[in-house]
């Protein structure tokens, strides 16, 4: 009897909750169910520092298990009772959450005709690569932009910068030319526009994948280059139906192979770009024998090495391998840039060649003194009405009165500069206002940096362009001075004169006030020139 009471007062006193029946309510459990009731259509989530009330259904074992894990455990009764094996409670399963995908994000939403779009656009500024080999390795979809052959129209390859020594440029050349016999099939199918830079000894290997793989060819650049053969050339004229110009400038190619490939493509040859070198004159000779009768550019200018040989051109003869025989006329070009010339001397009773009928643009720019004059200026021009361009900076010899002879009505571009070598001449002091009196409507650009006109001679030239009879401003907007004996009247009614003056070069001017000797680019720069010109100007008495 002792003992069992004694029993009895120690289960009193045992910790823990007491059970009436039903089961008693943690505190948590009051808690969640006073937060997120049932059927309110909220549902808790618990994180390590926070607690969450969420609108919707929540999962249900989440809530269930946390109340069983946190549950205080109950002990076990004494006696007989004790033997009796609990009762297994089932366990509600879990609800299936829906695997949700990982978002493809924005690249792949856009159209594949956009996309394509926009890499053009970036390709157009700075060129298929390295872009779209990068952005090829973006995700599927930038894969399928970058493979787009429309994208690889202009191509430029050149071997790294730290692999051009002697030793290590083969190994690179090999390296690039691996990559380019997969790149060649499937990327330059659509290839127009090819530049080679810096190839030393793997042009051959390229120039036939070329051949094999880019039949829309349009246009080849080789510079730099060695190892140029005849072969490759010669394949790459009959494999490219579609190739018309040819830059082979600062490489070193046979005359031979240039021959040979004009006597292959010359029917449909319109551009030619040559460095001058004893081997030019057999090229020349392949002209004006009439093989590239569609020629439209032909630019000759020297190399780093200058070569103090002048190259004989017969003007005459050039004009009739030259003669443009296409239905419709399209500009011509001609280019003798840096290069010592002279012209073949026509003979007594010779009459003058045909022309340039066509020719728009002609370059003869030179850093040292050469001997284009007002005559052979004429047997080059006398038949080019069409003129838009003559560039004769550094030809000395050419005066006012010879270019007032031109047939050119229409001229845009005049440069008649000479730099670092006014100081050993004696320049003509007169007739700068023959040359706007003709062309000041139409002039765009005009250049007389260093020339010897005097002070009212210039006045006089550049008062062509404040002409009101006409019905529009003129178009000057580039106007050199540098070095002129221009004044600062002159020069701010010019200013005035022409709205659209861009660009104004006045270092060097001895008769224009200190500070304002400079060049000024832009609109602003030159509305500020004439604001300072017209404050530091004497007042008129």
């Amino acid at each position: 009897m002792d003992a069992r009471r004694a029993r009895r007062r120690a289960w009193r006193r045992a910790p823990g909750p007491r059970m009436t029946g039903a089961r008693a309510r943690s505190a948590e459990d009051w808690w969640w169910d006073r937060l997120a009731p049932s059927g309110s259509g909220y549902h808790l989530l618990q994180a390590d520092s926070m607690l969450l009330v969420l609108p919707g259904p929540g999962p249900v074992r989440a809530r269930a298990h946390r109340r069983t894990t946190r549950r205080i455990q109950r002990p076990l009764p004494l006696g007989p009772a004790a033997t009796a094996k609990p009762r297994a409670r089932p366990r509600p399963e879990p609800t299936p959450v829906p695997e949700q995908e990982p978002d493809p994000g924005w690249g792949d939403r856009i159209p594949l005709e956009v996309l394509v779009q926009i890499f053009g656009l970036l390709v157009a500024a700075d060129g298929p690569l390295p872009f779209l080999s990068r952005a090829a390795r973006v995700c599927r979809r930038w894969h399928q932009a970058a493979s787009q052959p429309a994208l690889w129209h202009t191509v430029t390859l050149s071997p790294p910068l730290a692999a051009r020594g002697v030793k290590s440029s083969v190994k690179a050349e090999k390296k690039l030319l691996a990559s380019l016999e997969w790149l060649m099939p499937s990327r330059f199918s659509q290839l127009q526009r090819l530049t080679l830079i810096h190839w030393k000894s793997q042009v051959h290997p390229v120039l036939k994948l070329v051949s094999e793989f880019c039949p829309r060819l349009t246009f080849l650049k080789l510079s730099d280059c060695h190892s140029v053969t005849a072969d490759a050339l010669i394949m790459l004229a009959k494999a490219c139906h579609q190739l018309h110009s040819l830059d082979l400038q600062h490489s070193m190619v046979e005359s031979t192979a240039v021959v040979s490939f004009l006597e292959e493509a010359g029917p449909r040859m319109r551009k030619l770009w040559l460095t001058y070198s004893s081997q030019t004159t057999a090229i020349l000779g392949a002209l004006l024998g009439s093989c590239c009768p569609k020629l439209q550019v032909l630019e000759v200018s020297t190399g780093i090495n200058r070569n103090n040989t002048p190259l004989l051109l017969p003007v005459e003869a050039l004009q009739k391998g030259c003669p443009q025989l296409q239905p419709e006329p399209c500009p011509q070009v001609l280019r003798l840039l840096n290069l010592m010339w002279l012209p073949k001397p026509s003979g007594r009773g010779t009459a003058l060649g045909p022309g340039f009928p066509t020719l728009e643009e002609l370059c003869l720019a030179s850093s040292t003194c050469n001997f284009v004059s007002n005559e052979v200026l004429g047997r080059l021009l006398h038949g080019s009405p069409n003129l838009r361009l003559l560039d004769l900076r550094g030809c000395a010899r050419i005066t006012p009165a010879g270019l007032h002879d031109l047939p050119c009505q229409e001229l845009e571009q005049l440069h008649l500069g000479l730099y670092g070598m006014s100081d050993r001449l004696t320049l003509a002091k007169e007739g700068s206002s023959l040359l706007t009196q003709k062309w000041h409507h139409t002039l765009r650009e005009l250049d007389l940096s260093g020339q010897g006109f005097s002070e009212k001679d210039l006045e006089q030239a550049l008062a062509a362009f404040s002409d009101t009879r006409g019905s529009s401003h003129p178009a000057l907007y580039s106007l050199n001075l540098r070095g002129t004996q221009v004044t600062a009247n002159t020069v701010s009614s010019v200013i005035s004169s022409c709205p659209g003056l861009l660009y104004l070069n006045l270092e060097s001017c001895r008769c224009l006030p200190r500070g304002l000797k400079r060049a000024y680019r832009g609109l602003e720069e030159v509305r500020w020139c004439l604001e300072q010109l017209l404050t530091s100007r004497p007042p008129s008495s």
